[in-house]
């Protein structure tokens, strides 16, 4: 079995898509459709930067997303087709948007917009420097958790994605976020790392983002994806589109259960993950699980590579 898989922020680099582009006519034209859905010169700006630029995350949102989707379709004009081919889906929070896309429970405008819309609203939810999250590095779930309550002192200190057995982040108010980071190793946590995000992510702080997004689901609704979705808050298969509706708008304040999704997906018989747009998940997803094959899918020798692999 295979699951196709589709990275989230902090994937973004100048330059990404470019070489991709220049092989490629359908990637460069699905560059162009999201350009011209958000009215924006989004590729140029993956393409020269600036790379302060494109960390913003209402950038960065539809931009790992085209990209993610761009080698989708050159994989898909050269035969191999998702709906063919895998078995399942997943993405790693605005990843989800992309893994839906790509099973084509969205159509490309319409998540480009989704994604301009909540990374805005994720970024107006909380005044810049009053939020932060951090990576804890040696940390698994149950240490993450007592560090959050311990750093909180009043102050929202959360969970917000579970990635791999030894790395979870935290979120919450930007003081306690510094507490925590203070207090890691006194925890028995190896080190916290301050992310460089500009909004507490799968926080409670990002209610407003949730409230935005429930009412813009509700215009654009998804369909059926043509695979099932392993969803970041279930850590469960979902296919239907009501309830993947309800857990896009829970999954803003709610935390990314990603080494539980690897897992589940394992456990249903997954031995093959590939990675669209991207190699910050592989890694994840090789520290969760053993006996499994990543692929990681980002230029035009890799989709060659894995369509000679699983073609």
């Amino acid at each position: 079995m295979i699951a196709f898989v589709f990275p989230g922020q902090g994937s973004q680099k100048v330059g990404m898509g470019a070489e991709l582009a220049e092989a490629s006519a359908v990637a460069r034209q699905t560059f162009e459709e999201v350009d011209d859905a958000l009215s924006q010169k989004l590729f140029a700006l993956m393409t020269n930067g600036p790379a302060d630029d494109l960390t913003l995350t209402a950038n960065a949102q539809p931009a790992i997303m085209a990209h993610s989707l761009a080698v989708l379709r050159v994989l898909e004009d050269g035969g191999l087709k998702l709906a063919d081919k895998a078995n399942c889906v997943a993405g790693h929070s605005l990843g989800e948007y992309s893994a839906l896309a790509g099973a084509g429970a969205f159509r490309l405008d319409e998540t480009a917009r989704l994604l301009r819309l909540r990374g805005q609203s994720m970024q107006e939810a909380v005044p810049v420097g009053e939020g932060a999250m951090c990576a804890l590095l040696g940390a698994d779930m149950e240490k993450g958790e007592k560090l959050a309550e311990a750093a909180a002192e009043g102050q929202v200190c959360e969970l917000a994605n579970d990635n791999d057995p030894g790395q979870v982040v935290l979120s919450g108010h930007a003081e306690a976020i510094e507490r925590a980071i203070a207090m890691a190793k006194d925890h028995g946590i190896k080190r916290g790392v301050k992310l460089p995000v500009s909004a507490p992510f799968h926080s409670s702080l990002m209610q407003p983002a949730a409230d935005a997004m429930a009412g813009a689901l509700e215009l654009t609704p998804p369909g059926a994806p043509s695979v099932p979705l392993y969803a970041n808050v279930t850590a469960a298969l979902e296919g239907d589109p009501p309830r993947i509706a309800k857990l896009l708008v829970d999954q803003v304040t709610g935390r990314v259960r990603w080494r539980e999704s690897v897992i589940a997906m394992k456990e249903a018989g997954v031995t093959h993950f590939v990675e669209l747009g991207g190699k910050v998940l592989g890694p994840m997803i090789g520290r969760t699980v053993d006996d499994v094959t990543v692929t990681s899918v980002v230029t035009m020798d890799d989709i060659e590579a894995l369509a000679k692999e699983i073609g």
